[in-house]
């Protein structure tokens, strides 16, 4: 089959996929399938290995972050229940205001908590901003969900240790350290200005409450200000005592950062609350074990022990079992386990759409599309920059795949560095700003912040896909500024 065939078809489908959601609001589950194979069919793959190719896409990827996002999600459920995530707001908010939160969040996320694993980030991240939202006013679920994407998506690839951060910094031979610093160079002005043009255009007509949020159901409303004690929770559970602060019950203004719901509110019960410290530290132990295990690799100090310890599924699980231990002793056995069972129905959702996304991601991959692109772009001396970062950007587009989109664009250059006299930091800063381009439907982190942030599809088309974008323009931005001085 010739390229450009497969090149119109696989946008043909991309497109359809969204409109499929969009305008026919299919679910997206369903439509991400249906493009899978639809996509396979078209391009010649025949039944048979289209049908394997998408199993095998939706086996990869929960391979790679099935145990991940279920550890994560039942950590953020416990944490959430402890009120842990309700003290942490009110900290940001008194520190920062609520003018200042998406930013103190966004750069806490891009540049102190580096996403060596995106996914355990964003599920660990998510309750906290879903609780901030309300806190922000009207516009306050788009400007926490457009903080987090533009933050989380710059971290991991212009952020040392973000796994594409460090695969760019191996492919052109550029120290970690003079990576860590030059990437810190251009991330924090990339998130601050990136976030302040998107909050402009929010709150100025481009997101639609209505459209861009999932509506709440009526039981689900949470109880706050006079009415947290007068409403009637329509289920038909027997009361629990919870506690009151600022007229959010305790630990029920959401799950696991989905569909806020509310109880009964009996008797009042007081309890000494530990520091915030203890509540996050075994959540803080598994970043901290994860971090070094990828620092001890990269130096070649790692040991068994290490290798164990540091690994995602048993850092994560250290962190889940340390969590639970705490809020045992702090909220009493009966609601750790109402959380672990509020986390696990939670989770259900979030692994099934990550595992759909990842079944059209294979079948784009199969489909020879990195391949097929990288023949008709080549590197010239012209605006070597921007021709990285377009490459970077139409790979994105097409695959679907931050990592690859930045490792191919800046591959393309690596040979001809040195000729053109550019330092090899800008190349790998350029083909990650590139890779932030467009993230659309084939990328699991659209459907895990689509789910975690209560938004609708439109709605995560505009501050993830569009806010994202934004941020791969001014990043680019910031390192052809920066080329002016190294």
């Amino acid at each position: 089959m010739a390229d450009w065939l497969i090149l119109s078809i696989t946008a043909v489908v991309i497109l359809a996929i969204v409109v499929m959601i969009v305008k026919f609001r299919i679910n997206p589950v369903v439509s991400l399938v249906i493009g899978a194979v639809a996509l396979g069919l078209a391009t010649g793959m025949g039944p048979t290995s289209t049908t394997e190719t998408v199993m095998q896409g939706f086996g990869d990827i929960m391979l790679e972050v099935g145990l991940l996002i279920a550890w994560g999600v039942l950590m953020g459920s416990i944490l959430n229940e402890t009120g842990a995530i309700r003290r942490l707001v009110d900290g940001l908010l008194r520190v920062f205001g609520p003018r200042g939160v998406p930013y103190a969040l966004g750069l806490t996320l891009g540049t102190m908590l580096q996403s060596i694993f995106l996914d355990v980030l964003l599920v660990m991240s998510a309750p906290l901003a879903r609780r901030m939202a309300p806190h922000l006013g009207k516009y306050g679920t788009a400007k926490m969900a457009t903080a987090m994407a533009i933050s989380l998506e710059c971290g991991i690839v212009l952020m040392v240790p973000g796994v594409a951060t460090v695969a760019l910094a191996g492919l052109l031979s550029v120290p970690l350290g003079k990576m860590l610093i030059f990437g810190l160079i251009v991330i924090i002005p990339t998130i601050v200005i990136s976030i302040a043009i998107m909050n402009f255009f929010l709150t100025r007509g481009l997101w639609k409450t209505d459209q861009d949020e999932l509506p709440l159901a009526e039981d689900a409303a949470p109880a706050t200000g006079a009415d947290a004690g007068t409403n009637k929770d329509s289920s038909d559970h027997e009361p629990v005592d919870v506690e009151v602060s600022g007229g959010l019950v305790d630990g029920h203004g959401s799950r696991v950062g989905l569909l806020p719901h509310q109880v009964h509110q009996g008797t009042v019960r007081q309890h000494k609350e530990p520091g915030l410290f203890i509540l996050f530290a075994p959540m803080l132990l598994a970043l901290v074990l994860i971090a070094t295990g990828a620092i001890l690799e990269m130096v070649g100090l790692s040991s068994p022990a290490m290798e164990l310890l540091s690994s995602p599924v048993i850092a994560l699980l250290i962190g889940l079992l340390g969590t639970s231990v705490v809020a045992r002793y702090t909220i009493g056995r009966a609601r750790v386990e109402q959380a672990v069972v509020d986390g696990f129905r939670e989770s259900g959702q979030i692994l099934i759409l990550t595992g759909a996304g990842g079944s059209l991601a294979a079948v784009v991959a199969a489909s020879g599309m990195g391949d097929i692109l990288g023949k008709y772009f080549t590197a010239g001396s012209f605006a070597p920059l921007l021709t990285v970062w377009a490459i970077a950007a139409v790979l994105h587009v097409a695959v679907g795949s931050v990592s690859i989109s930045a490792i191919t664009a800046a591959g393309l250059l690596a040979p001809v560095a040195s000729q053109i006299g550019l330092d090899p930091v800008l190349i790998a800063l350029a083909a990650g700003a590139g890779s932030l381009f467009l993230v659309h439907v084939t990328s699991n982190t659209f459907w895990l912040l689509q789910s975690m942030l209560g938004q609708t599809t439109k709605g995560t088309l505009k501050s993830c896909s569009l806010g994202v974008s934004v941020a791969s323009v001014v990043a680019l931005g910031c390192t052809v500024v920066l080329s002016l001085f190294i």
